[in-house]
């Protein structure tokens, strides 16, 4: 961990938030190196604007519906900057940014994905790794690049698929490991242990083996 004050890092999600409550409650740990400044969702209903109230960090909405995608990212970017925002964690955000905008936050700007990356990007992942018949799903945290799923990766945690598997049951084994390996990731990258450069990440410190794979009991 950093001794440097904790980066200002925004959340932005969509939806019921659980990514975010693992957040926030990692962030609660004294020398914890991001400092959850400001939660933004795109949808006015969304669950996690409620758990960053009862946090007490403050929230905006920035609704994507009735405006053009230059016009949304460019609300997006003020909120950002009025805050202070040095990092962003993408969380359940349900929205495709523009190659510009990923640029502007290159190398500041991570997302977690409920596959082993690079397999099965995009949606409906789980149905997809059931179909595809693999033996072990998992999650990513990765940089956020042009394309879509592409950045590179920094942690990964694995678990295992079982055979009476739904695509629901699935989801709910790869969340609970999601809820360790993101707020471990956000770590690395807000004390700068980890760093992208030209494309690849630069380690200051050998990752730890719990983030490249980690099957869960």
């Amino acid at each position: 961990m950093t001794t440097d004050a904790p980066m200002r890092t925004a959340v932005l999600i969509s939806g019921r938030g659980s990514n975010l409550a693992a957040l926030i409650e990692a962030a609660r740990a004294p020398g914890y190196p991001a400092r959850l400044a400001l939660v933004v969702s795109n949808e006015p209903g969304a669950g996690g604007l409620a758990h960053a109230a009862a946090a007490g960090i403050p929230t905006a909405v920035v609704p994507h519906r009735g405006r053009t995608k230059a016009d949304f990212e460019a609300a997006l970017q003020a909120a950002l900057e009025a805050a202070g925002i040095e990092l962003i964690a993408l969380a359940g955000f349900m929205r495709v940014l523009s190659p510009g905008f990923a640029q502007r936050w290159a190398g500041r700007m991570i997302n977690i994905h409920p596959s082993l990356l690079p397999a099965f990007p995009g949606l409906d992942t789980h149905a997809r790794a059931l179909a595809a018949g693999v033996r072990l799903a998992g999650c990513t945290v990765h940089f956020v690049s042009a394309e879509v799923d592409g950045g590179a990766i920094i942690g990964q945690a694995a678990v295992p698929v079982r055979p009476d598997d739904t695509p629901d049951s699935l989801a709910a084994r790869v969340l609970s490991a999601e809820h360790r390996l993101y707020p471990a990731c956000l770590a690395l990258v807000a004390s700068r242990q980890v760093r992208l450069e030209g494309g690849r990440l630069d380690w200051s410190a050998t990752p730890a083996e719990g983030l490249l794979a980690n099957p869960p009991a």
